[in-house]
């Protein structure tokens, strides 16, 4: 199996797009199931969520504040999981419960080894 990396993005900056409270409970058990069905798989490899606070970094010694500062599409989170292929990594990302919510999206990207130990 091969590892693929999961990223999650939302639209944390628009007012109207932030659910309630109890919005946020319900969304956070449909990730959790979603994430259980992977661990009993045995694909489960680890994931975080991400703050909404940080600075960019660019050419010739620029920094800007917040990673989204172009765009409303911010990185939440990721997981990692194992996979038999991408198709599988793809049927494992297609079930994350963020595709509910409009404008959101998520993208699955193969890990390669580019670093030598």
């Amino acid at each position: 199996m091969e590892e693929y990396l999961i990223l999650m993005r939302l639209d944390l900056l628009t007012k109207g797009a932030q659910p309630s409270p109890e919005q946020m409970q319900e969304y956070m058990k449909q990730y959790h199931r979603w994430i259980s069905g992977i661990v009993e798989e045995g694909k489960f490899a680890g994931g975080k969520g991400l703050s909404t606070e940080g600075k960019v970094l660019k050419p010739n010694g620029m920094v800007t504040d917040g990673p989204y500062a172009e765009t409303k599409e911010s990185l939440a989170g990721f997981i990692v999981v194992r996979a038999e292929s991408f198709d599988d990594a793809m049927r494992l990302a297609a079930q994350c419960p963020i595709l509910n919510g409009e404008g959101n999206s998520v993208e699955v990207r193969k890990i390669v080894s580019v670093h030598e130990q």
